[in-house]
């Protein structure tokens, strides 16, 4: 039987790589995802599950899920801007990924099937830090969390939940690693953005909020918490925290090993195992 054996919560900035690139691997941010790598290393996954939000490059307003499920053997990107960083094609497990979307169709979720797609920052980024010999095979489950309506919190964790159980009900032994990138609070060249910056922290205090819920194990509190109206003034991405709830509801008794805040930044890395 296939088992979620650790979670992963990380940003997805796309100044990432040229940032490290040119600071070199001691600076705190290759440093993070230096740990990460390691501790997801020392998990030895056979796939990823990754929770993320697509920043209307896979999507458009014309064709926007609320939830989908990319259905593939392989996936190619970045498909947007990001500078340093060179496209590469990343495996996929069409099989697990089509039993993941059934699963979630009988649990009463109705996400579409996403095939022939290519994925932004939000997935490339990290697979980038965290796997970069793209060995393991990652599926990306899209979540809206940045054009209203945004999915409620509650139903991310639910999804998270019942992903957890798509992936116990898989008859092979597979073992699992889920993520969730996102930020907490950002916005990129938005109205809360200060004037000349192009991105900036609407809400610091919201942010310590989270990863105080967060260490806590208050997850019942960050989802009623987390309302639209909530990570909406936390700014226009600020409901990427959607990923890292629908992550979250997967982890069904993992320890907190260890969370890293960046408030000022609007974002944290985190492991449980």
């Amino acid at each position: 039987m296939a088992s979620i054996v650790g979670a992963i919560g990380v940003p997805h900035n796309p100044n990432f790589p040229a940032l490290i690139a040119r600071e070199g691997p001691e600076c705190e941010t290759a440093r993070l995802f230096a740990g990460l790598r390691a501790e997801l290393a020392a998990l030895q996954p056979d796939l990823i599950v990754m929770f993320d939000t697509d920043h209307l490059n896979t999507f458009f307003l014309d064709n926007l899920p609320i939830f989908g499920v990319g259905v593939a053997d392989e996936f190619s990107g970045p498909n947007d801007d990001v500078p340093a960083m060179k496209r590469y094609t990343a495996p996929s497990h069409a099989a697990f990924a089509n039993h993941l979307l059934s699963a979630v169709v009988r649990a009463d979720f109705d996400p579409a099937l996403v095939q022939d797609f290519e994925v932004d920052h939000s997935v490339s980024v990290p697979l980038n830090f965290l796997t970069p010999d793209l060995r393991v095979p990652s599926i990306p489950i899209f979540i809206n969390g940045h054009v209203p309506p945004l999915p409620k919190a509650a139903r991310c964790f639910a999804l998270g939940e019942a992903v957890r159980r798509a992936v116990e009900s898989w008859p092979e032994p597979l073992r699992v690693v889920t993520i969730g990138s996102g930020s907490f609070s950002l916005d990129v060249h938005g109205t809360k953005t200060n004037p000349g910056q192009p991105s900036g922290v609407p809400a610091p205090e919201w942010a310590a909020r989270i990863l105080q819920l967060i260490e806590r194990d208050q997850f019942s509190d960050l989802i009623a918490e987390s309302t639209q109206e909530q990570m909406l003034r936390a700014g226009n991405v600020g409901g990427e925290l959607l990923n890292w709830i629908a992550m979250l509801g997967t982890i069904n008794g993992h320890a907190l090993q260890w969370i890293k805040p960046e408030v000022k930044h609007g974002h944290a890395y985190a492991i449980w195992r």
